[in-house]
């Protein structure tokens, strides 16, 4: 593995990494929206990575990551009685999506931080360029 590949490896998981902040985001903007049925309203989504180890792409292998896509949590809407709410069904419930705040907090927290691992393994690979190429002056 060359050290050229360091730099694919981390662009990947940048990329992966910035998939999963939006989709964080995402979940955190619709966290308090409501709906008058469960198919109506908005359930949280997760991204799926996957590595990718050793696969050709063309005339080259790569490592990295891959966002393989988006799914949606199977986890229960929370059902409350509003039957003053504008979005209230005929019974008077209304759903509220199943995105936990705290756990989008982590999420996010976490995909921020690993987004600037990954920043800092540029930066280190980039200096070590510097520093063997500076070897033959």
């Amino acid at each position: 593995m060359s050290l050229f590949s360091v730099f694919d490896i981390a662009g990947s998981a940048m990329s992966a990494e910035t998939v999963r902040l939006n989709v964080t985001a995402s979940n955190l903007a619709n966290a308090r929206s409501v709906g008058p049925t469960e198919g109506s309203t908005y359930h949280a989504r997760h991204p799926v990575f996957s590595a990718v180890i050793q696969s050709l792409q063309g005339d080259r292998a790569s490592n990295g990551v891959r966002v393989d896509g988006i799914v949606e949590s199977k986890a229960p809407l929370e059902q409350r009685y509003q039957p003053d709410h504008p979005m209230a069904n005929q019974e008077g419930y209304v759903f509220l999506p199943n995105v936990n705040i705290v756990d989008e907090m982590a999420n996010m927290i976490s995909a921020s931080r690993t987004y600037q691992s990954n920043v800092e393994v540029l930066n280190t690979s980039k200096q070590m360029m510097l520093a063997t190429l500076r070897i033959g002056q």
